[in-house]
């Protein structure tokens, strides 16, 4: 599933120990469609090496890959949106990003 918004908000890093002393860290964003009738999504990355790699920053455009889930726990239901990849579509400044394949140049023939 792919989302594609604008990150209005920049929740804090959650962090902490598993029951097997594993060290953890999760971080939520909410991304705001376009459109007449925006729609809202909050989003999770999930583990240090995630946050880092994605660097989500307020005010960008992004298109998140999504995994969705739900669990249950005493008889809710609560989903869980991760994302586990991220596509930069417009930094903070509005610029437009261009992809390019290697070398510099595209496929275009003109």
């Amino acid at each position: 599933m792919e989302f594609k918004g604008k990150v209005i908000k920049v929740l804090k890093k959650v962090t902490g120990t598993s029951k097997k002393g594993a060290e953890w860290s999760k971080q939520e964003y909410v991304l705001e469609s376009d459109g007449q009738y925006p729609k809202h999504l909050c989003v999770e990355v999930f583990g240090e090496e995630k946050i880092n790699q994605f660097n989500i920053q307020l005010g960008q455009i992004i298109n998140a890959h999504l995994n969705v889930d739900s669990r249950e726990w005493q008889e809710r239901w609560f989903n869980k949106i991760q994302a586990w990849k991220i596509e930069l579509i417009e930094d903070v400044a509005g610029a437009k990003v261009q992809e390019q394949v290697p070398g510099g140049k595209d496929d275009l023939p003109f």
